[in-house]
C-alpha cells in the first residue's frame, strides 16, 4: 500500500485550508521557507494541516491528518528573507504516515479523499437549494451592512462546491471547519451547515461572517 502513497510536504497551521478556499501564509522559518522554494522548483503544491497538538513555531506540532493540499498562486519575498505566499485549497488528503527526518520539514504519505457516491440525489438537491437561499440572504445582509450593494449573487452549483464555499464564508472554530474537512458525506456536511447559517441569520447582534475581500468573492457577487 505505501507505494501507492503520494509524497507530500505538509504546513501544520492553526488554521483550516479548505477546498477552493484562498489563505495568505507568512513564512519566516527557515524550513518552511525551503519547503516553499522546492515546491516552486517543481512547480507543485504542499499540504496543509492544522495543529492537532504542539507550537506553530519550532519542531513539535503534531497535526490532524486530514488536510488539504494547496496550488501556489504567489509568493513575494522580502529583503529578510521572509515570504508572503498566497495558496488556494484543491484536494484533501489523509496522512497514513509522517516521514519526519527526510527533510527539515514534514512530509506526509498520503491518499486522496474521495467523497462518497450520492444515495439520494433528491434529498442532496433540496439540501443544497436551502443552503444557497440561506447563505445569499447571509450574504446580501453582510454587504448590506458593509453599505455594498449588489445585484447579484452566484454560488456554486456543485452541491459539493458550494458546501466548502459557505463553510468558508462563516466565522467557525477550526475545530469546527476540521470536522467538516473531514466528512466525506457533501449532503452531511450541507446538514452541518444549515442550522449554522440560520442562527446567523436568526442574531440579534451584527452579522458573523469571515473577512472575505471583493476580490475573493468576485466570482459569487456582481456589483451595482
Amino acid at each position: 500500500m505505501m507505494d501507492q502513497l503520494e509524497e507530500l510536504p505538509l504546513f501544520p497551521l492553526n488554521a483550516v485550508l479548505l477546498p477552493f478556499a484562498r489563505m495568505p501564509i507568512h513564512v519566516f522559518e527557515p524550513r518552511y521557507q525551503e519547503l516553499i522554494r522546492n515546491c516552486l522548483r517543481s512547480e507543485t503544491g504542499f499540504g496543509v494541516c492544522l495543529i492537532k497538538s504542539g507550537d506553530e513555531v519550532g519542531g513539535n506540532a503534531e497535526p490532524y491528518l486530514v488536510g488539504t493540499a494547496c496550488r501556489i498562486i504567489s509568493v513575494q519575498t522580502h529583503a529578510d528573507n521572509t515570504m508572503d505566499v498566497q495558496i488556494e485549497g484543491k484536494r484533501r488528503f489523509r496522512v497514513r504516515k509522517l516521514d519526519e527526518d527526510s527533510f527539515p520539514y514534514l512530509v506526509g504519505h498520503v491518499e486522496s479523499i474521495q467523497e462518497e457516491e450520492v444515495d439520494d440525489e433528491n434529498r442532496l438537491h433540496a439540501l443544497a437549494a436551502k443552503t444557497r437561499e440561506l447563505t445569499t440572504s447571509l450574504i446580501s445582509h453582510a454587504l448590506e451592512h458593509a453599505n455594498m450593494q449588489i445585484s447579484q449573487i452566484r454560488l456554486p452549483e456543485d452541491a459539493y462546491a458550494l458546501s466548502f464555499v459557505v463553510a468558508e464564508f462563516l466565522t467557525l472554530e477550526n475545530i469546527e471547519r476540521q470536522r467538516l474537512l473531514e466528512y466525506t458525506d457533501t449532503a452531511e456536511r450541507l446538514v452541518e451547515l444549515i442550522p449554522i447559517i440560520t442562527n446567523h441569520l436568526d442574531a440579534n447582534t451584527e452579522p458573523h461572517y469571515s473577512n472575505i475581500s471583493l476580490e475573493e468573492m468576485s466570482e459569487w457577487i456582481t456589483p451595482n
